[in-house]
């Protein structure tokens, strides 16, 4: 018995090793403060406390510093968060978390994807969708000013290089700002027709798509581009686009992810080509798979 015990202490010691390794993987400097005091009770008597601009919030939120750090290093350290198993908008069979990249350099696009980790981080720091809601920090405040800086950083080049008043004023510069050879190619070819006759075409594995699909690769590429100056779908603003540049695992899903909404958003809300109009959705999986 006495053996017994003796291994599973040295087992879970082991463990907890990794756990350990995982907790130093953020630097705690890019990590802001939340901007709320937990605790502070709600004027109007109810058992809720209050967060920005007096929105109700539970009492226990924002979590210590030290809890929130280490939840966050744990989903960093995965490459996703480990509470939240998503389901895929491009494969709703399937189960994917929620990314979690965090790049460190300074620029304000890897503070936008830190400050949206950072958030998706909060609000499931206890499981799927159980955790404290964004009005428990300024972080969406912080994302939103951090945005409003890319899309005005891009104005200056704009108008630098074409009068503003032409059409390829916008799109020119917009262009220049995603790597083209970060854009895979579709792996589908637009135009091939239903065999069994309707007014359909075909895409991965026989499903039928529209015959405009996919759209060209400098269309496609185009628009990408002016969501990722934006810092958001501009057919569908609620939908961040993020587009890290390196070449870690984390970031190369970031990036798919970002190409698979501007697809699907190609012509506004909802409004695009599907998934399956193009490789994008089989590419994710495995760059998942590998995280």
């Amino acid at each position: 018995m006495k053996f017994i015990f003796s291994t599973v202490l040295l087992v879970s010691a082991v463990k907890a090793l990794p756990f350990q390794q995982r907790q130093a993987s953020v630097d705690a400097s890019l990590v802001p403060d939340f901007g709320v005091t937990p605790g502070v009770k709600d004027p109007a008597g109810s058992a809720s406390c209050v967060g920005i601009n007096g929105k109700l919030i539970p009492c226990t939120c924002p979590p210590s510093r030290d809890t929130f750090i280490a939840s966050l290093s744990a989903n960093v350290a995965n490459g996703h968060d480990v509470n939240n198993p998503a389901v895929s908008r491009a494969l709703p069979h399937r189960r994917f978390p929620i990314a979690a990249p965090f790049p460190t350099d300074s620029s304000i696009a890897s503070q936008i994807t830190r400050m949206q980790t950072l958030l998706s981080s909060l609000q499931n720091l206890n499981g799927a969708g159980v955790g404290c809601p964004a009005v428990s920090t300024t972080f969406s405040s912080q994302l939103a000013a951090l945005q409003a800086q890319q899309s005005g950083a891009a104005a200056p080049a704009v108008a630098a290089a074409v009068p503003a008043t032409t059409t390829p004023a916008t799109a020119a510069p917009s262009s220049a700002l995603v790597d083209a050879s970060l854009v895979p190619d579709f792996g589908v070819t637009a135009g091939v027709k239903d065999p069994a006759g309707s007014a359909s075409c075909v895409g991965i594995n026989g499903k039928l798509i529209p015959c405009t699909c996919p759209p060209s690769r400098d269309d496609f590429i185009a628009s990408v581009s002016a969501n990722v100056a934006n810092g958001h779908d501009v057919n569908n603003p609620a939908i961040a686009a993020p587009f890290p540049t390196d070449d870690s695992i984390g970031s190369q899903v970031t990036r798919m992810q970002t190409l698979l909404s501007s697809l699907q958003n190609l012509n506004g809300a909802g409004v695009g080509c599907p998934a399956v109009s193009t490789t994008f959705s089989a590419q994710l999986a495995a760059l998942q798979a590998k995280q």
